[in-house]
């Protein structure tokens, strides 16, 4: 089979799966982002599998790539579910406007990408000055995050503390690993997530005012599909 037929029995496949994942009730956001992206990486991969392992034919590779779409928009589906589960147990919704995280009312923004969920928790309702001490607010928040954490245990979690850019580097970078571990701690499901302290990297804003660096003070968690999704959250 010539690479062009393969791609289009692969596409003619996504299509067939077109339906299957979307499912109803999840109403905070309904884009299935990952899904769309794992069933059409799934049927492509399934599709040259099946065609190569089996009798060469658009049947083998049709096979192949409904099998593929099925895992990769299953993986897709289950992360877009807990985007809006997470949402919903916080009591807001998956807001992927980049400009949220300017907006200092946003105590909380659950976002999500192709590779991964994101939780970003604003320092203020998190710890008190200086302090890696979660306030009891937000240590009710995080825990409902682990509740829902435990019916995802093929979920990788990752943690990241940030600070403002007052202090040292080096001050700042230990103030934010042990902020990012206080919330992994009450995170922990089949062992620890991975936790990363970042300093002052990866400002959201320009540390030139106290309402910046507000906005730069936060700890967020990351659900990933796999370990081979992760990224450098100081990055």
């Amino acid at each position: 089979m010539k690479p062009f037929k393969l791609f289009a029995v692969s596409t003619a496949t996504i299509f067939m799966l077109g339906g299957c994942y979307n499912q109803p009730g999840l109403t905070e956001d309904g884009s299935y982002d990952r899904t769309k992206t794992g069933a059409a990486s799934g049927a492509l991969a399934g599709a040259m599998i099946g065609y190569n392992t089996g009798s060469r034919d658009a049947t083998s590779a049709i096979v192949g790539g409904l099998l593929g779409a099925a895992l990769g928009g299953g993986i897709g589906y289950s992360m877009d579910e807990q985007a809006n589960e997470v949402a919903r147990a916080l009591g807001t919704g998956v807001n992927n406007d980049p400009l949220a995280a300017l907006d200092p009312n946003n105590d909380i923004i659950v976002s999500k990408t192709p590779n991964y969920v994101k939780i970003m928790f604003r320092d203020r309702m998190m710890f008190a000055s200086n302090s890696a001490n979660l306030q009891p607010r937000a240590k009710a928040k995080v825990q409902k995050v682990g509740m829902l954490l435990a019916n995802y245990p093929q979920t990788v979690v990752g943690v990241a503390g940030f600070t403002d850019n007052d202090g040292s580097y080096e001050y700042n970078q230990k103030l934010s690993q042990r902020r990012a571990n206080s919330v992994s701690k009450l995170l922990a499901v089949n062992g620890r997530p991975f936790t990363k302290g970042c300093s002052y990297n990866k400002p959201i804003a320009p540390n030139t005012s106290s309402r910046n660096k507000a906005l730069n003070r936060r700890v967020e968690v990351y659900f990933y599909s796999s370990q081979n999704n992760m990224s450098d959250p100081c990055r």
